[in-house]
């Protein structure tokens, strides 16, 4: 029988090592494009695609693979995006530097008619000046990393993407134009409006991120004050890159705090939450916790104990407000490792050692499980989820590099575009 495994450093690296073992073996080789999800014949998603390129350093730094391994795949993925198709046709990549959301795994071209996707090709730019910043030996291979990372990142028209409005678009469909909907109110779009305030092209006008601030709900719950946002993935995206420690903008200002701080509540939420489980789900307790945006065992409603209990497929779960259905995700208890390390390394014992969501299984974490499911053969756990998905798997590995040694953040504390967005933002203090 395989004995209890302790959460420390060791562990930490060995979850790192396994979770980078999707971009291993779920990256097409000829055009570095990382497959969304571990189903057959699935696209690829161009975040997944920018958390590979965030994760490569890394790996790097911690011998997962050799230097001149990633340099290879980063400038196959880099030449990919630089070279391919951009333009108003249905079946380009992208089109004003954006890119679309999914991407087919080997033409590489727009899947499902889906969108030009603004925040998703904010993920990918992230990743791509992440490469850009680390790869800086003056060799031929390095020099090219750099120079294809400033130009994919200078070709994104961020004014284009407001469309004659305040905020930035969703996206954009060559059948139907803009989408109706703007990154406007606290979201994973933070991240965003500071590359796009950042760029040395096409900027975002300074007024702009006061205008997506606008909207922010500042509410009290379990004693804790904080910026909402109910999925627990929007609380750490941007701080893949960026340490919001001790620097805050003008809302932040007047409250007191920083983003850090925030997440360090939603965190503490998240975990209170599920001690009290208003909602009664299975096994809900202050080490089994982490509600986000995830896939789910629905669409469907069935009858438990005599109660009607919905259940979702993939949809942004969040607290305290809801959707809940009972689905808990693994790697969004990881990815808030450096807000909360005293109850999160709790949970990932908890999620290790009695829920063994890592047995048969060489991608780390499963996605998600529901234990209050029980329309499953595995009543042990409920229903557990057949899928990775590339977009959880990148923020396991980087949120742990950054609780443990702060080396992402570090790295991108020195790139000239993200320090130019936060000061155009209005962020002082701190190592700014």
């Amino acid at each position: 029988m395989r004995g209890k495994i302790t959460i420390d450093e060791v562990a930490l690296e060995r979850l790192q090592r396994e979770t980078f073992s999707y971009f291993l073996h779920e990256t097409n080789p000829e055009n570095g494009l990382v497959k969304d999800k571990t189903a057959s014949d699935w696209p690829s998603s161009i975040a997944a695609t920018g958390l590979s390129l965030t994760i490569y350093p890394v790996a790097v730094e911690h011998g997962f693979i050799t230097r001149d391994t990633a340099i290879q795949t980063v400038l196959t993925t880099l030449r990919f995006f630089w070279n391919s198709r951009q333009g108003p046709e249905p079946d380009a990549t992208g089109y004003h530097g954006f890119y679309y959301h999914f991407l087919d795994m080997h033409s590489g071209k727009r899947a499902w008619k889906c969108e030009l996707s603004t925040v998703d090709s904010a993920i990918l730019l992230a990743g791509v000046l992440t490469v850009g910043v680390y790869f800086d030996a003056n060799v031929a291979s390095e020099l090219e990393i750099r120079n294809l990372a400033n130009e994919i990142y200078g070709r994104a028209d961020w004014q284009w993407a407001q469309n004659k409005g305040p905020t930035v678009t969703h996206g954009w469909k060559p059948e139907i134009g803009f989408l109706r909907y703007r990154w406007k109110g606290y979201d994973e779009a933070l991240v965003l409006y500071i590359l796009g305030l950042g760029s040395p092209t096409y900027p975002l006008p300074e007024n702009s991120y006061s205008a997506w601030a606008s909207t922010y709900e500042w509410i009290k719950i379990f004693g804790y004050e904080y910026l909402y946002a109910g999925p627990l993935f929007i609380h750490q995206m941007s701080h893949i890159w960026i340490d919001f420690r001790a620097i805050q903008d003008a809302f932040m200002r007047s409250k007191g705090i920083d983003y850090f701080e925030n997440s360090r509540r939603a965190t503490y939420v998240q975990q209170q939450y599920a001690i009290d489980n208003p909602l009664k789900f299975t096994d809900y307790s202050r080490n089994c916790w982490g509600i986000t945006a995830s896939d789910g065992p629905g669409p469907r409603t069935l009858s438990l104990n005599g109660k009607k209990r919905r259940y979702f497929d993939y949809t942004g779960r969040g607290v305290p407000y809801g959707p809940d259905d009972g689905t808990v995700a693994p790697w969004a208890v990881v990815a808030s490792l450096p807000f909360a390390p005293e109850i999160v390394l709790p949970t990932i014992d908890f999620l290790v050692n009695e829920v063994a969501l890592k047995v048969v299984n060489n991608y780390g974490f499963k996605a998600t499980f529901n234990p209050s499911y029980t329309c499953n053969s595995n009543k042990s756990n409920g229903w557990v989820s057949p899928w990775h998905f590339g977009i959880n798997q990148g923020p396991i590995i980087a949120m742990i590099e950054n609780y443990k040694t702060g080396f992402l953040w570090s790295l991108m504390r020195t790139c000239p575009y993200i320090i130019k967005g936060l000061r155009l933002a209005g962020f002082t203090g701190g190592w700014l």
